[in-house]
């Protein structure tokens, strides 16, 4: 009896793999929930630092709770100098991303202690604190200007901004940037989280699994959507040039980035925080820039809908923001590794408390089993 071919899901593409208690797309109400709380919720009233107690300990904190979380994390911003010293000797014309993958393996093998539930956490709460000294003090190397050391008496996202321009910018600012970390902290089993997962899967370590994540965000189809969005706006340089810009995509089969997500059926739930976000920013900075990025990709996005249907995502006005805060395009991916080190590490933890090798099968189309002439 001749064997039935299997079904093959390209991209696992409604696969489901395991469960999880970390986060979910609730399809009834259109929401992206962290640990059942909608994420447009927790951006409009929580702090980062909050978010990430959440994904890790599956409940917000209270005040002490939350005391004492801020207390260590501060603790943990330095960068020791042998890691700033391997920081400098990397070339400055890679890609950031490609500095932050090393960072993190860095880290490891810097960290004898064996993995252990209690232990990850505080490795993770170790990686999340120092992260932001990695990723400000690169994109100061790279601009010429030095390093300027964390600030333990600031918060997440103002300690952040503080290091990168050396101030603390408009209160604004400050909300918007956060406001992006919230949302950008955790979203199922998407490639970087799966990533981390597969290689926690083997019973390697933390840092392993967050440099495999790393790996896959760096992709511009995933973490390097936000970077394509902008040179986009860029290309298009004016709102009247949007339609013509479009429809040569369109004609060409060409992606569009930063429209269109997988899990979502209504649009990205997220979008429309972003998008206010995005808004107040332009308002609050100083340069008429602020308008025209909104004017393009308002014009960008209507025509982009009215012509296919699809709707835009995070990364859309992620990446205009980014801008207008003063980043670099290429640190927007690094950026989006600070925030989501939380998810992942959430995940790695839950992976390790019910772990099953990860190990998929695949359907051979090779050749048919042959001889060796002789």
């Amino acid at each position: 009896m001749p064997m039935s071919t299997p079904t093959i899901h390209k991209g696992l593409a409604g696969v489901v793999v395991d469960t999880t208690a970390i986060s979910k797309v609730v399809q009834e109400t259109n929401s992206l929930t962290y640990r059942g709380y909608p994420v447009q919720d927790l951006a409009a009233r929580c702090s980062f630092e909050e978010v990430a107690y959440l994904l890790w300990h599956g409940e917000l904190p209270n005040d002490s709770q939350l005391e004492m979380f801020t207390e260590r994390e501060r603790s943990y911003r330095r960068a020791d100098r042998s890691l700033l010293s391997l920081l400098n000797r990397i070339p400055d014309n890679c890609h950031p991303m490609d500095v932050v993958r090393t960072a993190i393996s860095f880290l490891g093998a810097e960290d004898p202690e064996e993995d252990n539930a209690a232990q990850n956490l505080d490795k993770s709460l170790r990686m999340m604190a120092v992260l932001p000294t990695i990723v400000a003090a690169d994109m100061r190397r790279r601009r010429g200007f030095d390093q300027i050391p964390p600030d333990v008496h600031l918060g997440y996202s103002e300690n952040f901004l503080n290091m990168c321009f050396g101030e603390v910018p408009d209160p604004v600012i400050v909300r918007a940037f956060e406001k992006s970390m919230v949302l950008y902290a955790e979203h199922g089993f998407n490639a970087s989280t799966f990533a981390a997962r597969v290689v926690t899967s083997t019973r390697s370590d933390i840092y392993s699994a967050v440099t495999a994540a790393i790996g896959a965000l760096k992709g511009s189809l995933h973490g390097g959507a936000n970077e394509a969005v902008m040179h986009d706006l860029i290309e298009i340089d004016r709102p009247e040039r949007a339609r013509e810009w479009l429809e040569t995509k369109l004609a060409n089969n060409e992606k569009i980035m930063g429209f269109g997500h997988r899990v979502y059926k209504h649009g990205d739930s997220r979008v429309p925080t972003m998008k206010a976000a995005l808004a107040d920013v332009a308002s609050a900075t100083t340069t008429s820039d602020g308008g025209r990025w909104l004017a393009i990709s308002d014009e960008l996005e209507q025509l982009m809908v009215a012509a296919t249907g699809i709707k835009p995502n995070l990364d859309f006005p992620t990446g205009p923001a980014y801008h207008l805060m003063g980043f670099a395009i290429e640190s927007f991916t690094p950026i989006f590794v600070m925030s989501r080190i939380t998810g992942w590490t959430a995940h790695i933890i839950e992976q390790e408390g019910a772990n099953a090798l990860i190990r998929p099968l695949s359907d051979y189309s090779g050749p048919v089993q042959r001889t060796l002439s002789a």
